[in-house]
């Protein structure tokens, strides 16, 4: 009788948390939801007339929710053994307050732009900067959104060479997915940088 071969289980993918970032209406809850492989879960609430003076609309008239905590999917890299874990900050100022818990252990972020108000993706960038976290600046393709290019909108954010940027569309599920493993590789290799020449990334996110 043969020896029976031990049951090597597949090894459990390596879960890394990710925070989506950025303005109000730039199209966070949608790339959670286009990139999620589960339903993803979602903190909306309408949005009244009061809230019209401080959530500026321009150019997401259309707009009739709010996020007001977070909102969280999750998508797994079979091939590499990973697993994502996607936490969507809200947009208002007023609810900023959050993002320290939001961040809490995230291995970086994906800050969206919006061309057409461009300022809005200001703040993220200068918490993970401020922050020293990992991140890559997703430029959301609006339809009715201007076409800048690469370095115009480094220019505008004041983004240091090393950050990614890149052009996506947070409806489509390819495009999503892609624009977060740029975001993972980026991460993991500034950690490999960091355990090798820490003062040298300590400078990266400098300015």
């Amino acid at each position: 009788m043969k020896d029976s071969v031990p049951f090597d289980p597949a090894p459990e993918p390596e879960p890394l948390k990710i925070l989506i970032a950025g303005g109000f209406g730039v199209g966070k809850t949608t790339m959670v939801a286009a990139a999620s492989e589960i339903e993803p879960l979602t903190t909306e609430a309408a949005l009244t007339e009061a809230s019209r003076p401080t959530d500026l609309l321009t150019g997401s008239e259309d707009k009739t929710t709010t996020t007001v905590a977070m909102d969280f999917g999750r998508i797994t890299l079979p091939g590499r053994h990973l697993q994502l874990l996607l936490f969507g900050t809200p947009g208002q100022d007023r609810f900023w307050f959050m993002w320290d818990d939001l961040a809490l252990g995230a291995i970086g972020a994906v800050v969206l732009a919006d061309t057409r108000r461009l300022d809005a993706c200001f703040p993220a960038v200068e918490y993970c900067d401020d922050r020293g976290l990992p991140y890559v600046v997703a430029v959301n393709q609006f339809d009715s959104a201007h076409r800048y290019s690469e370095d115009e909108i480094r220019g505008a954010a004041r983004l240091h060479p090393a950050i990614p940027v890149v052009q996506f569309d947070a409806r489509d599920t390819s495009s999503a997915r892609r624009t977060l493993i740029t975001l993972t590789e980026h991460a993991l290799h500034l950690a490999l940088t960091r355990t090798s020449d820490p003062e040298r990334t300590a400078h990266t996110h400098a300015f």
